[in-house]
C-alpha cells in the first residue's frame, strides 16, 4: 500500500504542511499524486527537515513536471534587496509561464527572511458576482517592462513611465484562469508583470487593477511561512503570488529554485464547469 502524506493545512483559506514522507526516499505514484492534488487544493504546500542534495532536488521537482529553470537564489550580508521582495507571479510575462515552483531552503538567516503567499482563487470568489463575470470576460497584457533581471537583487529598478507601459509587448492572458484539477476559478492579474486590460491604456486600466492588486492581499488570503534549513516551498504559480520578505539586512539567505514548465491558461469561459467552484 502507497505510503500518503499526512496534509495539515497552515491558513484558513490557503497553504498546508506536508507532513509523514521523508523526500530522499523513492515512493509510488500514488503518494507524489496525493501531494500534487494538495498541492493544486491548498496553492502551496511546504516540507520541513528534508535535506536534499542536488541530484535528489531534481528527482523531485521531474515527479511533478518538466524543469524549466534550476537557480541557486542568495542574499548576501552585504546586499540591501533581494529578488521578490514584491508581490508578483513567476514569469507571467511569457506565453507559457511556468506552472510551479520548489524552493529548498539551504542557508537561512538567524530571523527574518520569511516568505508570504496569497491566494487568488479565494480573492476571486469574494469579488461581487457582477465583477466576477466581468473579469471572466476580459484579458490583460503582461509583459517585463520593468527589465528584471539578475542585478534586481543589487539595484532597485526605475518606475516606467505610462508611455512605456503603453507600449509594452507582451502576452495577452485571460485575467481569470481555470485550473483543470479543480475547476476552481483564479484572479490571474499580478503587480509585476500585468500591465493593462486588452483594448484599455495603461490610465484606464489603473484604477481597476489597483483595487484587484488591493484586494487581493488581504490577511486572510495570504499564509506566511518561516523557513529554516531543509524546509521547502512548493507552489502552484497559475494561482498565488509570493513575496520574499526582506527584513534580514547584514545575514546571508541561499535557496535553490526550479521552476516547472507550463501551458498556456485556460480561460474562465472556455472550461466545462459551474461559474463558481
Amino acid at each position: 500500500m502507497a505510503q500518503l502524506p499526512e496534509v495539515c493545512p497552515v491558513g484558513g483559506l490557503i497553504g498546508a504542511e506536508i507532513r509523514g514522507l521523508d523526500l530522499t526516499r523513492e515512493y509510488p505514484d500514488e503518494t507524489y499524486q496525493a501531494v500534487r492534488q494538495a498541492w493544486a487544493e491548498h496553492g502551496v504546500i511546504f516540507f520541513h527537515d528534508q535535506y536534499l542534495t542536488a541530484e535528489q532536488r531534481e528527482s523531485f521537482a521531474r515527479r511533478f513536471g518538466e524543469i524549466r529553470t534550476m537557480q541557486q537564489v542568495r542574499k548576501e550580508p552585504g546586499q540591501t534587496r533581494n529578488v521578490g521582495e514584491s508581490w508578483h507571479v513567476d514569469m507571467t510575462c511569457f506565453d507559457e509561464p511556468p506552472i510551479g515552483t520548489i524552493l529548498f531552503a539551504e542557508e537561512v538567516p538567524l530571523y527574518g527572511g520569511d516568505t508570504l503567499w496569497a491566494g487568488m482563487g479565494p480573492a476571486f470568489e469574494a469579488l461581487s458576482e457582477g465583477l466576477r463575470r466581468t473579469l471572466a470576460g476580459m484579458y490583460a497584457v503582461h509583459a517585463n517592462v520593468r527589465n528584471l533581471g539578475p542585478s534586481y537583487a543589487q539595484t532597485s529598478p526605475p518606475e516606467p513611465s505610462i508611455a512605456e507601459y503603453d507600449a509594452a509587448d507582451g502576452p495577452l492572458h485571460p485575467v481569470v484562469r481555470v485550473l483543470p484539477e479543480t475547476g476552481r476559478r483564479v484572479l490571474y492579474v499580478n503587480p509585476e508583470y500585468t500591465m493593462r486590460f486588452e483594448g484599455w491604456t495603461r490610465r484606464e486600466s489603473l484604477p481597476l487593477l489597483r483595487y484587484l492588486f488591493e484586494h487581493a492581499t488581504k490577511p486572510e488570503f495570504v499564509t506566511r511561512f518561516g523557513w529554516r534549513p531543509g524546509s521547502i516551498a512548493f507552489w502552484d504559480n497559475r494561482q498565488v503570488w509570493h513575496l520574499a520578505v526582506n527584513d534580514y539586512h547584514g545575514m546571508r539567505r541561499v535557496m535553490n529554485r526550479i521552476l516547472l514548465t507550463g501551458t498556456k491558461p485556460i480561460p474562465a469561459g472556455r472550461f466545462p464547469a459551474p461559474f463558481l467552484p
